[in-house]
């Protein structure tokens, strides 16, 4: 039986707002394997930060429990926090002028662990996330992904059994970004469960195999990621840039599964710029399409299957649709 990093089982938050009762969090409930990453998504308002809070020991929840690698939160603070590192986005929170080594150390220390074991902890935890070759270099002398990596390096070093990333790529170039997502990647190897939460849903796709979703202070979904993708009902976007706009759509068109979602003059007003959803992209959908333009000339047809992001909209759109 697969250990458990994290449990949320039935928690709520409550809270007054100028002497008006506010609901959170409400019958949240989900948990994090040791080995697994899981991403946490909601927009703004959905409860996501109160339940990072709860779970990080920073408040207390109204009703439920959390247990950090079986540890309760609310009755043990103190060694739920020796069980998990809280990791987020940015380059501030080091000593600039130590080195990388003797910050991870610092940071070890102030943990609570014992002298030691430090240095060797240390250069173990700074290997992991591929700075260990600059493990003697002041920290500012390092680039911001290097810093965020250095963050990633000193939440490992206790060994945690749950980590919490919050916005780990925040204001990375491309190639730090790979960089932070090959260390993170590591992580459930070494028999570290993960809790993510990023605004670049690409963090969540490519790292998670999990992904719970908030709404309005409750959990809306709890499913791997294809199972996901597939009950959000989202097609293929396909985007085709032409001579001029399209016809409009036909009865065949919408047999196909085929939707126009935008129809607009491109960036540079060169070309008409048409994006469609579709069920299922075959090659008869392509034929369909064509069939759009009669005379004018495709210049270049666009193929994005669906991701995080689109089913993340869609699902976020139906929310504030039911409840608008």
């Amino acid at each position: 039986m697969t250990r458990l990093a994290l449990v949320v089982d039935g928690v709520g938050r409550d809270y007054t707002d100028k002497k008006k009762a506010v609901t959170a969090l409400s019958e949240v409930s989900f948990s994090v394997g040791r080995g697994e990453i899981v991403g946490l998504l909601g927009v703004n308002g959905a409860g996501k930060t109160t339940l990072l809070r709860i779970i990080a020991t920073l408040l207390t929840a109204t009703r439920g429990r959390v247990l950090v690698d079986g540890v309760d939160v609310a009755a043990d603070p103190k060694e739920a926090r020796t069980r998990l590192s809280v990791v987020f986005g940015g380059d501030r929170g080091h000593y600039p002028r130590l080195s990388a080594l003797d910050n991870a150390m610092l940071f070890g220390s102030l943990s609570g662990m014992p002298t030691r074991s430090l240095a060797n902890a240390a250069r173990d935890a700074l290997a992991s996330v591929g700075l260990l070759d600059v493990a003697d270099r002041s920290v500012n002398t390092f680039s911001k992904g290097m810093k965020q990596r250095l963050h990633l390096a000193v939440g490992l070093m206790a060994r945690p059994a749950l980590v919490m990333l919050d916005e780990p790529t925040v204001g990375l170039d491309p190639l730090e970004t790979e960089r932070l997502r090959a260390a993170v990647a590591k992580l459930p190897g070494e028999g570290i469960g993960v809790l993510l939460t990023s605004h670049n849903l690409q963090d969540i796709e490519r790292l998670a195999s999990r992904v719970v979703i908030l709404q309005e202070g409750r959990v809306s979904h709890d499913l791997p990621l294809d199972d996901l993708v597939e009950q959000s009902g989202g097609g293929t976007t396909v985007t085709v840039l032409s001579s001029e706009p399209c016809h409009a759509a036909t009865e065949a068109t919408e047999a196909s599964g085929i939707r126009v979602l935008v129809s607009e003059p491109s960036a540079d007003e060169s070309s008409w710029r048409t994006e469609f959803e579709v069920a299922e992209w075959t090659r008869d959908s392509l034929r369909v399409l064509a069939q759009l333009w009669p005379s004018g000339v495709i210049r270049d047809v666009r193929v994005q299957p669906v991701g995080l992001e689109q089913v993340f909209k869609h699902l976020a759109g139906a929310e504030s649709g039911a409840s608008g």
